[in-house]
């Protein structure tokens, strides 16, 4: 059992938890919740260790795991490496396996989300969860300022960051695949003049959402197949991002037939 705060692993789990960089370097994240770890599971991600508080921790969910995986931990130590009050007890270090576009398993009539330069941790989590909700093909994430190994991302997402395709990608890498499997693109924009609804979204397809702050970049609104916009009636301009996501893909799903 680990019981000091000062245990190198307790400060390694820390360090992964609260750093982007110590993730990258190490190929390592890690992963809370009952549910999140549950998808992660189903998803076969390589968990590396699991610790858990047997105070708080349900003992079925460690029965999914080899007992030598396993590190008991006291409830101090489990609160020093938890991200989130409510963890459920159980905390997984899990390597971190980046999807590639070659890797992306697509169906004849693939529908795909793709986020330019997303910067807030929660909106990311949020279209992961509209993403699963549609079984939409994947998420591309061109030019990332955040990455999906940070706990914000996996709590927000509840998961869904293992239950659907995510690849991080650069614009002109995604441009390119996007060209060569045939899906048109079309950017969500404040300048354009299609809505959303009057535009046909049953065809292999692409929507791309740029950040909050300043939309797509020049790039995707020049190179994108089409510009659309969900119609405004307030004095407000636009939406959060993760909404006006949701409301586009629910429009394809509804086109398609659900």
């Amino acid at each position: 059992m680990i019981s000091s705060l000062q245990n190198p692993r307790v400060k390694q789990l820390v360090k992964l938890r609260e750093k982007s960089s110590e993730r990258q370097k190490q190929g390592l994240f890690i992963i809370e919740g009952h549910g999140e770890i549950a998808l992660a599971c189903e998803a076969g991600v390589v968990f590396r260790e699991i610790f858990y508080c047997a105070e708080i921790a349900d003992p079925a969910l460690l029965t999914r795991f080899d007992p030598h995986l396993l590190q008991e931990v006291t409830l101090p130590v489990f609160e020093k490496i938890a991200y989130r009050e409510h963890s459920g007890g159980i905390i997984g270090l899990a390597e971190y396996h980046p999807l590639g576009l070659r890797e992306l398993r697509l169906s004849a009539n693939p529908f795909l989300i793709i986020l330019e330069a997303v910067e807030k941790p929660g909106n990311l989590g949020a279209i992961l969860r509209t993403a699963d909700a549609a079984k939409a093909d994947a998420v591309i994430i061109c030019d990332p300022k955040t990455d999906l190994g940070n706990p914000n991302v996996i709590r927000s997402s509840l998961g869904c960051v293992f239950s659907t395709q995510v690849v991080a990608a650069s614009s002109d890498e995604t441009l390119d695949f996007l060209k060569e499997k045939k899906i048109k693109s079309y950017a969500a924009a404040l300048t354009a003049v299609n809505y959303y609804h009057e535009t046909d979204l049953t065809a292999a397809c692409a929507i791309v959402m740029g950040t909050e702050s300043t939309g797509l970049t020049e790039k995707w609104l020049r190179e994108a197949d089409d510009q659309i916009k969900i119609p405004m009636r307030g004095r407000i301009d636009s939406l959060n991002v993760s909404t006006s996501c949701a409301i586009i893909v629910f429009e394809a799903m509804r086109q398609r037939g659900f």
